[in-house]
């Protein structure tokens, strides 16, 4: 458990270091992303991030338990 912590907290920062270039790729506008603006209402649902973002986590946590 500690190690894992460690290493949340060390990719939270070089997240929080990396943030002006990683704003520049293109998470929350995939194909499957649902946005929805009407006169006084907005909805986003990003779905295909969620996807996305699920089997990378996914794969990442399988390798990292081998």
């Amino acid at each position: 458990m500690q190690r894992f912590l460690i290493a949340t907290g060390v990719l939270l920062v070089l997240a929080g270091l990396l943030w002006p270039w990683l704003q520049r790729l293109p998470w929350g506008r995939l194909p499957g992303d649902f946005a929805i603006e009407r006169d006084g209402f907005s909805f986003y649902f990003p779905l295909g991030t969620s996807l996305l973002l699920s089997a990378l986590l996914t794969l990442v946590l399988w390798w990292w338990r081998k």
